[in-house]
């Protein structure tokens, strides 16, 4: 789509500040309150300088829950917005001196003028997928404050009065069977979510079927690419999450292996991970693939990121065909 206007916002907890321009520069900057009253006034600066906000690319970073009221600004109104991450706002543009919220919403205007070709426009989410979301996300605090109250007790249990120990242990004893029981009931609230949508439903049960993918890994993949909508290719998935090799070398000089990239989803590196080990410690083609390999004299966190690798391609390759994985598969010409 060709867009007329560019606009920029840099997004705090309570104020907005909104830099418009056009092809050949800026037209107006202001600030407003980071509340739908606020948006409200920024339309009608807009309708004044004859500025029609469907002709507008609008980019902001991606600040979680303080980008809220601008999600809900572009639902209703079906406009175009981009959501960027900040650090590939800021390497883009160069070496820079001087930072505020005004300057900070010009940059960002100028980010979206000179890279609306490679824009990707941002899908409001299903509301059971922000449902989930937010389950998945209490899940993960309630599991940090139960390994916050068990890891320090087990890690001094040798070198600690055996009395104090156990007295410890039963101060520590109601709390963490309370988080567990939170845990469980947050579990349980998301499999009857999941059972009770039917593209949720169907989703799992697809995803579920490639060996080494559970619920959690299910979970934590919907989210991600609010169902499977934002990745259609698993290289670039395998890229958002960590374990993409790329080449480093340079000249004569610098020579070096293949390497992951540190910028990445590492909850989702995390748990492909944990699904790898438990897919290689099994029994199976993979496990007979992992141990094949090693006994080649493969590294062994090599071959484990080749299986992460393959169970992403197996996921989509899943998607795509819209059907179980197979183990034994046979072709239909065959």
């Amino acid at each position: 789509m060709n867009y007329s206007f560019f606009v920029g916002i840099d997004i705090s907890k309570k104020t907005l500040d909104f830099a418009v321009r056009d092809r050949n520069g800026l037209l107006f900057h202001i600030k407003m309150d980071n509340s739908m009253a606020g948006l409200n006034q920024f339309k009608q600066e807009c309708l004044a300088e004859n500025i029609n906000l469907r002709q507008c690319l609008i980019c902001c970073e991606h600040t979680g829950v303080y980008s809220q009221n601008i999600l809900a600004l572009a639902t209703e109104n079906d406009f175009s917005l981009w959501l960027e991450s900040s650090l590939r706002i800021k390497r883009s543009l160069g070496l820079q001196r001087g930072k505020s919220d005004k300057i900070d919403a010009i940059r960002i205007s100028e980010y979206a003028f000179r890279y609306s070709d490679q824009a990707t426009l941002w899908q409001p989410e299903r509301q059971k997928i922000s449902k989930l979301r937010q389950l998945v996300s209490l899940r993960k605090r309630l599991l940090n404050a139960k390994n916050t109250l068990r890891v320090p007790l087990d890690e001094v249990a040798d070198f600690q009065d055996k009395k104090l120990q156990k007295e410890m242990e039963k101060l520590n004893r109601k709390p963490i069977e309370a988080l567990e029981k939170q845990i469980a009931d947050v579990e349980k609230k998301i499999k009857v979510l999941i059972k009770e949508d039917d593209s949720l439903k169907h989703l799992f049960e697809i995803v579920t079927s490639v060996d080494g993918v559970g619920e959690v890994v299910f979970c934590e993949m919907v989210i991600a690419t609010n169902e499977f909508r934002l990745f259609s290719c698993p290289r670039k998935f395998a890229c958002y999450s960590g374990i993409a090799p790329f080449e480093h070398s340079s000249g004569t000089s610098i020579r070096g292996g293949t390497r992951v990239s540190h910028l990445a989803n590492k909850q989702m590196k995390k748990l492909l991970h944990m699904a790898a080990l438990s897919v290689v410690s099994g029994k199976g083609e993979m496990a007979n693939y992992y141990h094949r390999k090693v006994e080649q004299g493969k590294n062994k966190m090599l071959v484990l990121n080749s299986v992460r690798n393959k169970i992403i391609h197996r996921v989509f390759a899943c998607i795509r065909d819209n059907r179980k994985y197979e183990k034994n598969y046979t072709p239909a010409l065959a």
